[in-house]
Order: C-alpha cells, then structure tokens, then sequence
C-alpha cells in the first residue's frame, strides 16, 4: 500500500505540543511530545509513508459506498484519491465563551503552555482547568512563572492521580476547585479575571499576567459534517454502517481513529492502538476491493 497523510500543522498533533507525555509505554521516565511526534515521523518515513504538511483538507467526496475511490480536495484546490481513507483530524482546546475571552486571545489569554509559558517568566499564571492537560500544562507553567494558580470548577481534580500529587508537593503551585471564571478583563491586554466560588457565590478579581485555558476538547471535524455520521458533539461516528468494522464511519471505506473518534479515551497510547486496529480493517477492505472488484489505484 502507497500512504499520504496530509496534516494542517506539524506532525503529532495535540501530543507533539505536550511538555511531557508520562504514560506512553516503553518510556519509564517519560517523553517530551515533540520528541515522541519526531520519533514517529521517523518510523513512518522508514516505511516509505509520505508526509504532506501544512495543507488543510476542504472536503471528502466519499464516492460510492459499493467501492472506487474516494476524493480529497485541499484549500489549495489540490486533488488526492484513494480507495479508503483514515479520518485523524484530532480535537482542539475548547473556549470558556465567556466576556473578554476573544478581545484578549494573543494577549494574556492562552491555549498551550508550551508555546507562551516562556513569555511569563519570573510572573503569576492562571491556569483554567483541572484535568489532565490543565495540571500538566500547569507543571509545566513552573519553570517558568513564579506562581501557578490551579482553577477547577468541580469539586476535585479530575487529574491523573500521578498528576494531582505532583501538583499537591509543587510549591510554586496551589489549587482553587469550585471556582469559575466570569469575565477577562483589560484595556488591549488582560490586566484582571473575575472569578466566582461556586460553593458562596463571592466573586474576587485576580491579576494573573497570563491565563491558559484547558477544560476540555472539541473535535476538528467541521469538513466532515456532509460526509460522515457524526453525533451530537461532532466526533466521528465509528461501528455503525452495515459491513463496518469498529473503526469504520457509516461510508464503506471510511474509517476513523483517535481523539476525534466518538468513545475514544483521549490518550496517545490508545489513540495508536486504534489507528493500528484501523489500519488492519483497512487492509482487509483493500483486498477486498481488489478481488471484488479488480482495483488497482489507477482507475
């Protein structure tokens, strides 16, 4: 098999701008995403894969579901066929939609550490989210900023256990749960967040010198709404077509695999199991086309 991936940003996704991946087998003491990213780039380009990068793909014309092949058309105007495809748009931070969010993206108000922690050095961060990311990225956030404030609107961290101990030991960190952010405010550039205690209603303003947001993912599947089942929430709907696989869309010949796949856990580790398992369903269906069918990629 001959394989294209096409990818918007740079190689990894969400996983290649972590600080660091802990739970990722075979790296006891664990991993930078971006060297993990490069390490797969590697290994797939050893098997002859070809990179497209830096290219958006517009639509998918899926073709008939009784076989051929399949179109994808980049915003470039660019034309690529195939007889299957593996749909791994992956996901993106989602918004607080609250007032002043949008005025001061770029301006105090973030969504990856990574790339602006170290513009807060020696200063007092926010950091909006208690999950997974929210206290990684908060770790993260320390070796830079003098102080790391942990706000999560639930009644415990809903962080790895790993990451919540970490965190409880850090002194340049502390945590506020039943808190919620109300409003940023600044004339051109945050300068103080209104935030509210859930448990009392009082309602204090902070002046962090920067806010990161991370309370949860969206999936990028916005180009697939006309071309894939997707459910409520916009993740791809897998299992559900009348031959498919588990990692098959209900278009024969579409099959999709990690964070934007509905049910998927969000974690690097099984998000390569599924492309693995896809991978299988998708040679299956290859020899299937040409037996069936007598496809030989030039029709």
């Amino acid at each position: 098999m001959d394989t294209l991936v096409i990818e918007r940003g740079g190689v990894g996704g969400q996983a290649g701008s972590t600080e660091r991946i802990d739970n990722y087998p075979g790296f006891a003491e664990g991993i930078s995403g971006a060297e993990l990213a490069d390490r797969m780039r590697q290994q797939a380009e050893r098997f002859g894969v070809e990179l497209l990068v830096a290219q958006t793909v517009a639509s998918i014309n899926p073709g008939p579901d009784s076989g051929g092949v399949r179109t994808v058309t980049t915003e470039t105007g660019q034309e690529y066929r195939a007889p299957s495809l593996l749909l791994t748009p992956g996901t993106r931070y989602r918004r607080l939609n609250v007032p002043g969010e949008e005025d001061f993206i770029g301006a105090g108000v973030h969504f990856c550490a990574t790339c602006d922690g170290p513009f807060y050095r020696d200063m007092e961060t926010l950091v909006v989210g208690g999950g997974n990311s929210g206290v990684e990225e908060g770790l993260f956030l320390t070796r830079f900023a003098s102080h790391v404030t942990v706000l999560e609107v639930g009644d415990r961290l809903r962080a790895s256990q790993v990451l919540q101990d970490k965190a409880a030991a850090h002194p340049q960190m502390d945590i506020r749960l039943n808190t919620t952010v109300r409003e940023f405010r600044g004339d051109g550039k945050l300068s103080s967040v209104l935030v509210e205690d859930l448990t009392t209603g009082r309602q204090e303003e902070l002046h962090p010198a920067g806010v990161f947001v991370f309370i949860g993912l969206d999936p990028n599947t916005g180009f697939l709404s006309d071309t894939v089942e997707l459910d409520p929430r916009g993740f791809i709907v897998t299992g559900s077509g009348p031959r498919s696989s588990q990692m098959e869309t209900n278009r024969h010949g579409i099959f999709a695999a990690g964070d934007a796949r509905a049910g998927s856990t969000k974690q690097v580790a099984s998000a390569v199991g599924e492309g693995a398992a896809a991978l299988i369903a998708i040679r299956a269906h290859m020899e299937d086309e040409i037996r069936n069918r007598g496809y030989r990629g030039d029709n």
